[in-house]
């Protein structure tokens, strides 16, 4: 059994960020993590951070930034948790910087802001383009100095609940498979998505698995929008073993075009003011369009080139993403075109939480980054998820810090301790199906049935294949093993992966219309005289995910009318030949 005020669960930015707040404020705080903590996933936001600091476009500002992120979200996300974020990210960008992230410089000493797809001015800060990696090593070193435990050998199987509270969680380590209980009096969910449920995606083996999910529906919470999946528009296509590998963002932002096999740069087609600038649906959306209707490379993608740019400004601006071609493809991007096709990349659904504190349904469980829904809506701008993880991990370590505060009575119960044991030991047994297979085949029904265009007939086919997969669960052969217990955390990887292709699917079904990143053949149009947030439940057998509507927050009149006034409709043609 291990004791503390606040446990985290995720060794990723949000996860560190939130831990650094608890420890702050004198309480005792311990993190679990299924990665490295060198290699959290938040490695692979690469482009940069955003922050309305008007650095280089004067007119730029928190109500700007509001006002591209709801209305690149299409009206569906938290007006209150974008406006939180728009107001925080200046002062907590530029803390981090000072803690060491060491973001590029202008001339005059302030952070250089690059253009992101579908921003209204440049306010990206980045590092190169491995802004993700400097802002964990940063942290990292932030809570050594606080001398924070960090256990990233954890897979964290069940949320300890009474009464509809939590007090803790059950978890085994991966290489020792040794149990260990850990009691708190309040727990952070920092966990990441489920892209890795497709074939096609920019998430590594063995994570974004959608277990944070599978854990708070469990544990009592709602998810919101899980049918918002964001594929992101490059991603590389070859070699097979890492089909899907980010290409970020910042290539376009850097001046990158996109040419069919026909030599045509076919944004202009799609989006011919922002052209490659679009938004990241938009831009996916081409790319697939063009791949699907025969215009793509003979690897099924389409080419994206900065070799007009010199060598030297792409070794200093995308110096990572030069390395990543020339070690997979032995390919000289300074020369050649890279070929690329959209790959699943961020989760925009999640835990449904209250933005002011992080907070669930759940009495003592909080949860921030991308585990939590309801800041990007249909749409996640590039840049705010690297925002996100900052802002909202420092309210969920400041709410839990709160909260432990005013605990008075320690809530245990050894039932729910016993089941969360139960629950792993069901597993354990000899069985006929091998666990790997099962999730390579889910992967390929993902991006078949629930790909980046859907209809009613492909989801209810493929909601029937998750179904068999689902049945298989049980007859899966695993062997004890006391000094190995990887093949036991890929079973709990494979449920929770299974639940959140379910809600995602069925949440697809019922969102009866294309908006943003949500693309339906047979729903083409917005539905602009409804706008709501679909909602995922467990029923009260804990077996059967459930669907509803729930209306969307409304705007407060302060912010409709930074809404109605803001620049969005000028001319950014400029913007394009930088």
């Amino acid at each position: 059994m291990h004791n503390s005020n606040v446990l985290v669960i995720g060794c990723g930015g949000a996860g560190l960020r939130a831990a650094i707040e608890v420890k702050k404020a004198g309480l005792n705080v311990c993190i679990l993590g299924k990665r490295p903590r060198t290699d959290a996933h938040t490695v692979l936001a690469a482009g940069g951070i955003n922050a309305a600091l008007a650095n280089l476009d004067k007119k730029d500002s928190w109500q700007q930034h509001f006002a591209d992120t709801y209305l690149e979200g299409y009206g569906i996300g938290n007006p209150l948790k974008i406006e939180i974020m728009a107001k925080e990210a200046p002062e907590l960008v530029k803390e981090i910087d000072n803690w060491g992230a060491n973001f590029e410089k202008l001339k005059n000493g302030k952070l250089d802001q690059r253009y992101f797809g579908a921003h209204t001015y440049r306010r990206t800060c980045y590092s190169g383009d491995f802004t993700g990696l400097s802002i964990l090593k940063t942290l990292l070193k932030k809570a050594d100095e606080l001398k924070i435990p960090i256990y990233d050998d954890q897979y964290v199987t069940d949320l300890l609940i009474k009464e509809q509270i939590c007090f803790g969680a059950l978890s085994f380590s991966i290489f020792s498979a040794e149990r260990t209980v850990y009691l708190a009096d309040s727990v952070i969910l920092c966990t990441g998505g489920h892209t890795r449920i497709w074939k096609k995606c920019s998430s590594r083996k063995n994570e974004n698995t959608g277990d944070g999910y599978f854990l708070g529906l469990k544990a009592g919470c709602k998810l919101i929008d899980m049918e918002m999946v964001q594929f992101h528009p490059s991603g590389m296509v070859s070699p097979e073993e890492i089909e899907g590998t980010l290409v970020t963002e910042a290539v376009r932002g850097e001046g990158g075009k996109l040419f069919n096999n026909k030599g045509e740069r076919f944004m202009k087609n799609y989006d011919p003011i922002r052209m490659e600038l679009s938004s990241r649906d938009r831009v996916a959306m081409a790319n697939y369009n063009e791949i699907s209707q025969g215009r793509g490379t003979d690897n099924g993608g389409v080419l994206l080139d900065i070799s007009h740019k010199s060598k030297e400004f792409i070794l200093e601006k995308l110096p990572t993403i030069y390395k990543q071609f020339l070690d997979f493809q032995n390919l000289d991007i300074s020369k050649f075109p890279m070929e690329v096709a959209p790959t699943a990349h961020y989760s925009m659904g999640g835990i449904l939480v209250y933005p002011e504190n992080c907070s669930t349904y759940i009495e003592g469980l909080f949860a921030a980054g991308e585990v939590a829904g309801g800041l990007h809506g249909a749409n996640r701008l590039g840049g705010n998820s690297l925002a996100e993880i900052i802002i909202f991990g420092k309210r969920a370590g400041l709410a839990s810090v709160k909260y432990s505060k005013k605990s008075n009575n320690h809530i245990r119960s050894l039932k729910s301790i016993t089941l969360a044991h139960d629950n792993i030991n069901q597993y354990i047994k000899n069985g006929n199906e091998e666990v790997r297979n099962l999730k390579h085949n889910l992967r390929l029904v993902m991006t078949k049935y629930c790909g980046v265009i859907k209809n009613k007939k492909l989801l209810k086919e493929g909601l029937n294949k998750v179904e068999d997969i689902k049945d298989k669960l049980s007859d899966i052969d695993l062997r004890k093993n006391d000094n190995y217990a990887e093949d036991l955390a890929l079973v709990f990887d494979l449920e929770a992966s299974l639940v959140s292709a379910t809600a995602t699917i069925k949440s697809a079904i019922e969102r009866r219309e294309s908006r943003g990143s949500h693309q339906r053949s047979d729903f083409p149009k917005i539905d602009n005289e409804n706008s709501y947030n679909c909602i995922v439940s467990l029923d009260s057998t804990n077996k059967k995910i459930e669907i509803s509507r729930e209306n969307v927050k409304p705007l407060s009149q302060n912010l409709k009318m930074i809404i109605d006034s803001s620049n969005r409709d000028e001319d950014i043609q400029d913007k394009l030949l930088e």
